[in-house]
């Protein structure tokens, strides 16, 4: 009769407990016991009295409460008040159909880059027919902008990582930018630090020493096993609005798509 987990009762007897911060839970398997910070769509982030943080898959009949097993889920969304809004907060358009795609275009580094703008700006940008396409890194940025053919009616808008001033970026930036192409960029070394660690449910992005590759680096002093691809779809999934996002690349993603939708002065 004993045989077994007796932690992990049969499918069907074990409650179902929202996730909701401050909820103590202990982890069934290791015997973690702290308050719940944070989570997204399918992990949650423990903190114990000593301030340590872990983070857990949300599996069933994972977590006890007083001594119970439970399974812990995503809380629903609170109901809507109001006009909706999209995740960049602008207010969304209902029954939206994709507007005809402008030849303006807005240009990121890289595929994570491209997907994390999608994520709390892609309402907008079909709202406004803008493609945001990706450049594979930034070295060859010149040769780009010569290849698109900027003017007044076909403008650029170019997000870089890391630059900052007297960086190679910043440089290459100079050499890009003209009346219609307008180069940004974020402090971070790479986009995954422009999510808030609190959305990520750490205390912050690791410093990672010269001559290491700063991806693996951030992955080692964190402690995830896991692949790069791995680590950025838990990253991604948990943005849920621009609120997760720091500042620094909010308001260069607004920039850039200001640039390419507002229509220039007669005479430019």
């Amino acid at each position: 009769m004993l045989a077994g987990d007796w932690r992990r009762p049969r499918k069907g007897q074990v409650p179902t407990v929202p996730a909701e911060h401050g909820l103590v839970l202990e982890s069934a398997d290791e015997g973690f016991c702290g308050a719940v910070v944070t989570w997204d769509r399918s992990t949650v982030t423990l903190e114990d009295r000593k301030g340590r943080r872990r983070v857990f898959d949300l599996a069933p009949a994972a977590f006890l409460v007083d001594g119970a097993p439970v399974t812990v889920v995503r809380p629903a969304a609170a109901p809507a008040t109001g006009r909706p809004r999209s995740a960049s907060g602008s207010i969304a358009v209902r029954d939206l159909r994709s507007r005809v795609a402008r030849e303006s275009r807005i240009y990121v580094e890289g595929v994570h880059d491209a997907e994390l703008v999608e994520r709390v700006w892609g309402h907008d940008l079909r709202v406004e027919g803008v493609v945001v396409e990706y450049l594979e890194g930034v070295d060859h940025l010149p040769e780009v902008v010569e290849e698109f053919g900027p003017g007044p009616e076909r403008r650029l808008g170019v997000l870089v990582d890391h630059l900052v001033p007297g960086s190679k970026e910043s440089r290459i930036a100079e050499r890009a930018a003209s009346p219609h192409v307008l180069v940004v960029g974020h402090p971070f070394v790479d986009v995954w630090a422009a999510v808030k660690p609190s959305a990520v449910g750490i205390a912050s992005w690791p410093e990672v020493p010269r001559g290491v590759p700063w991806k693996e680096g951030v992955l080692d002093a964190l402690g995830w096993r896991m692949e790069p691809g791995d680590a950025w779809r838990r990253i991604l999934d948990s943005v849920r609005t621009y609120a997760d996002l720091e500042p620094e690349l909010l308001g260069r993603v607004e920039e850039l798509i200001d640039f390419v939708t507002v229509p220039q002065p007669a005479g430019d």
